[in-house]
């Protein structure tokens, strides 16, 4: 209706979505779902874990899209040591560079065999959708590790079962699959080195009061007459940016 104003409020769930991508990335390196299995299962194998078992330190971690997650995850990084990449059409910055000691990969394809950790934060788009098919995966250092909370239609899904099958990729997790929720007989589900579960990362216990505080606090400045361009975003009383406000 004519004179409604729209106004699109998210980044309610931003740590809460880097946060998961850190645990992921950890789960893979440290080969944690096999060991869980074999407790489980009655088994108590350590070698058959630790050969495949390894520190983060060191290792070169790429996020391909470096927005509002994408710099939360630099941040969390930052105190494992090791080798901080990002692709992105944009720079996070020099002070955000300095304080993460990330490095910007401008052509992705030469980013890309350098990491052994490979995260997925870049949207859904048509330039996007089945970036990653057969010849891209080929692109990546052997035995590479990929966490994708973004989409899973980024994904060629096939390409991805057949290259953890044959060693090209060493570990995939991630929330994301396609289609959603995903069919029983999806390849992601009995391919090897996985920690895939249900769309989860964004959805936490205090996610709900969070968005809806922000919606309540975004209508009463509308309501008393305030036009503005952004809004800022906070997270437990710290700023993480600003927020388009589209305006209708």
């Amino acid at each position: 209706a004519a004179g409604v104003t729209v106004a699109e409020v998210t980044g309610g769930n931003v740590v809460s979505v880097a946060e998961d991508e850190l645990m992921r990335i950890l789960i893979l390196m440290r080969n944690f779902v096999p060991g869980y299995k074999q407790i489980v299962e009655g088994d108590w194998k350590v070698a058959a874990i630790s050969y495949r078992s390894y520190d983060l330190e060191g290792k070169t971690i790429g996020t391909i899209g470096a927005g509002r997650i994408g710099k939360e995850l630099l941040k969390r990084l930052k105190p494992f040591n090791c080798k901080l990449l990002y692709h992105d059409r944009l720079s996070i910055g020099p002070e955000l560079e300095k304080e993460t000691g990330a490095t910007l990969e401008t052509k992705l394809d030469e980013m890309l065999p350098k990491c052994d950790v490979v995260v997925i934060n870049m949207p859904l788009s048509d330039k996007t959708r089945g970036m990653f098919n057969k010849e891209k995966i080929s692109k990546l250092k052997k035995g590479v590790l990929i966490v994708n909370n973004a989409r899973g239609a980024i994904m060629d899904a096939q390409a991805v079962a057949d290259a953890s099958a044959s060693g090209q990729i060493g570990g995939y997790s991630g929330d994301v699959w396609f289609p959603q929720p995903a069919p029983k007989d999806h390849p992601w589900r009995s391919m090897p080195n996985h920690a895939m579960t249900p769309h989860i990362s964004g959805d936490y216990n205090r996610c709900p009061d969070k968005v809806c505080s922000w919606n309540e606090g975004y209508a009463r400045q509308i309501l008393q007459g305030r036009r503005f361009p952004f809004a800022e975003l906070h997270c437990e009383g710290r700023k993480l940016g600003s927020l388009p406000i589209k305006l209708m």
